[in-house]
């Protein structure tokens, strides 16, 4: 078995470590080129030469590099073209835009690079735009310590006078596992909320918070962004993506970046009997693309808003061979299209919901140069079944919204996404990670297991690639909380996350998590159910010109949705499976209460948006949501005092939930849950205040609105900076 990369460094990172403390002053007055006789050691002045020639996203992640440099040594380097007379200089640029000297000799596959030091001169080198990038990235990540999610995990590196370097250094990285691998911006409502955009800039995040999520994915060395749910293709953020050297790429919904959450109201959306309305939005969005920027071009069909296509058209409803025939079309037609303007296209499929079932049924004809993707189903299972092939890919979700999985926390087991990862590169189906990160704060720890699955085919801090998932887990939580926390909480606070993630109840085979969304979804309609029964009506996910349609009795995802048959089944449900879990969040608090005490002062406050929030609002939303079931069931069985008292127990809960939220926004987090419209705890407080008015009184109450908030409503303010834009079908 070949050597790890990890392993392989740690004897030289030892011998850096211990250098730190010998190397002083002195030295570099013995040496005045920063010249040991181990190395060589990096001090201020500081110079970064760019090669000639190299690109705006090289230089945007110098300038990352040079603030980075400014943290650790307290002085900005000189960003030249050419090393200054005195001092330390850092060669920057493609292994062919370098002097011969410089250039490395095992650096030509894309994507790949390499650090080194060459005559007292360090160098990072790539075989390419993005190889550089991570060149930058990774000596910053390695020799200066700065977390590549520093943004979201509040992590700055530690000042430093002088930082050694081995003798020798030469250090070679090979091209990524995954070809394409990056971010998908989805659900986007706490960026929204917490960092709006302005109107004029046409763009609902602003495009610094942008900036930072693109600097996010090239530090964890991804290439790809989709920068947002229901975007146009002139928006600029995707302009933002080019500038710093990432490929844009649209979702399963949205092919050929048309957005059609902003279809007409009053044109047909229908591909059998109007396919040149379709074929014009087409053309018009490939259109609307900047001509130079790289794009993966995403071809499918759904319906408006991500339903099925088959939803919307009834010559293929209920009729799956038809449906088939009918996407692989627009996938050709769509091919066409944008070959007509960019013959060298590159194209991509997502088989997000029934997309998976047809092309498991043989109905999908998905042409050989079309990346097949495989998507999971909201909680990490990647709907394959096993029949992944080499070439192909997935599109995987750390968040989402789906009204049972989670926008606030952390919610699939790191074993899970490491199982699923490398069953992917086993079959050699590697050619694709797009990972759904909605608003990536939440996220943060699985957002770095998986990217650097998808990097280096192995999570942060294992060596055995064969390791069991679960082993490799427990290795990647201790390397992570030493990493964030300090090495005195790790093993406390690994034993915690095993725990947290064993905590939830479960539905389904194989078993699902709860995830945040279900408990406040669930806990409302259960409230409104109750209060007003019928008809209940849901926000839609159309433009605001569009209207509001009735929800009960029409499915909406669940068997018997609605109604008291429904009610009184679930509520017993949510009892028993509420009571049994929440021994469980007891005691993954308390775990967590005593490892607050082993973590580094200057992370307390991290860990406490990334940990104690994270399992407060899981550990009071079920212990809400199983009050309210029990609440519902008090009353239904006459016993209106302790429906009463049940609910006064379940209001306590969400509101100590609505506190922890408020815990976690210090510093420049203030504000960060102003935008939790998809989960929606105050709106589940709201709710339960009328619930409790209800209770007192059901004649004089005054009752809620019959409108179920499911999610859809969020939209209305993450795309409210497009007014009453619609997609050009014309």
């Amino acid at each position: 078995m070949k050597t790890s990369f990890v392993a392989s460094i740690l004897p030289r990172f030892a011998i850096i470590l211990l250098a730190l403390n010998f190397a002083g002053s002195a030295s570099a007055q013995t040496h005045p080129q920063h010249a040991t006789n181990t190395g060589l050691v990096l001090r201020a002045p500081i110079t970064l030469v760019l090669a000639p020639g190299e690109p705006q996203p090289v230089r945007e992640a110098a300038n990352d590099l040079a603030s980075d440099m400014q943290k650790v040594f307290g002085t900005k380097p000189t960003i030249a073209g050419q090393p200054a007379a005195s001092g330390t200089a850092i060669e920057i640029g493609a292994a062919g835009h370098l002097p011969e000297a410089m250039r490395p000799a095992d650096v030509s596959a894309p994507e790949s690079f390499s650090i080194a030091v060459k005559d007292h001169t360090v160098v990072l080198a790539g075989a390419d735009m993005r190889g550089t990038i991570y060149a930058i990235y990774q000596f910053s990540q390695d020799y200066l310590g700065v977390d590549p999610l520093y943004y979201w995990t509040d992590h700055e590196p530690a000042r430093r006078a002088s930082i050694p370097l081995p003798a020798g250094l030469a250090k070679a990285f090979p091209p990524p596992v995954f070809r394409y691998r990056g971010f998908f911006i989805n659900d986007e409502d706490l960026l929204t909320g917490w960092a709006p955009g302005e109107k004029k800039d046409h763009t609902g995040i602003s495009l610094a918070a942008w900036n930072k999520v693109y600097e996010t994915i090239l530090r964890l060395k991804g290439n790809m962004i989709v920068p947002g749910t229901w975007i146009f293709p002139d928006n600029p953020p995707i302009k933002l993506a080019g500038e710093r050297g990432l490929i844009v790429t649209q979702h399963h919904a949205i092919p050929l970046g048309l957005n059609v959450a902003r279809w007409p109201r009053d044109v047909p959306y229908n591909y059998s009997e109007h396919p040149e309305i379709l074929q014009r939005a087409w053309k018009n969005a490939v259109a609307e693309y900047d001509p130079n920027q790289e794009i993966l071009w995403d071809v499918g069909l759904r319906g408006l808003s991500d339903v099925s296509y088959a939803s919307m058209d009834p010559s293929v409803r209920n009729n799956d061979k038809a449906l088939g025939e009918l996407i692989s079309k627009a996938i050709r037609d769509q091919m066409s299209i944008v070959r007509a303007v960019h013959p060298d296209a590159k194209f991509v499929t997502d088989l997000w919901q029934e997309g998976a079932r047809l092309a498991q049924a043989g109905y999908l004809t998905i042409p050989p140069d079309v990346m097949t993707v495989w998507a999971d189903d909201g909680s990490g299972f990647l709907q394959d079944k096993g029949q992944v092939k080499s070439g192909e890919g997935m599109y995987n979700h750390i968040a989402m919204l789906n009204g049972r999985a989670n926008q606030l926390s952390e919610m699939v087991p790191v074993s899970r996404t490491d199982e699923e990862l490398r069953r992917y590169i086993r079959a050699g189906a590697t050619s694709y990670m797009l990972v759904n990160t909605s608003d990536i704060r939440p996220v943060t720890m699985s957002a770095r297991a998986i990217m650097d699955l998808a990097w280096q085919g192995k999570l942060m801090g294992v060596d055995d690639v064969d390791a069991q998932p679960d082993q490799a887990a427990d290795k990647f939580y201790r390397a992570w909380a030493t990493e964030q926390f300090g090495a005195r909480a790790a093993s406390a606070i690994a034993d915690m996350y095993r725990d947290y993630f064993a905590a939830p109840a479960t539905y389904g085979d194989p078993a699902h998590e709860y995830g945040d969304q279900l408990y406040h979804d669930e806990s409302r309609l259960m409230m409104l159910t109750q209060m007003i029964d019928s008809p209940l009506y849901a926000i839609p996910s159309q433009s605001p010109k569009w209207e509001v349609p009735r929800l009960v009795g029409e499915g909406f995802g669940r068997p018997n949705f609605g109604g008291k048959d429904w009610l009184k089944t679930t509520a017993a449900r949510e009892v028993q499976k509420c009571n049994e879990a929440q021994p469980r969040w007891d005691a993954v608090w308390k775990k967590a209460q005593a490892a607050e005490a082993l973590v580094a002062p200057e992370r307390k406050q991290f860990y406490q948006g990334a940990v104690l929030t994270m399992i407060a609002i899981n550990r009071e939303s079920n212990r809400m949501m199983g009050k309210i079931a029990q609440s519902i069931l008090d009353l239904q069985n006459g016993n209106t005092e302790q429906a009463r008292a049940d609910a006064a127990q379940a209001m306590d809960a969400v509101r100590q939930a609505h506190q922890a939220e408020t815990a976690a926004e210090y510093g420049k987090w203030k504000n960060w849950y102003r935008g939790d419209w998809l989960t929606g705890v105050p709106l589940t407080e709201q709710i339960i205040a009328s619930y409790q008015h209800y209770l007192q009184d059901p004649l004089a109450s005054t009752l809620p609105s019959p409108i179920l908030w499911n999610g859809w409503q969020g939209y209305y303010h993450i795309m409210h900076y497009e007014g009453d834009r619609s997609a050009d079908v014309h």
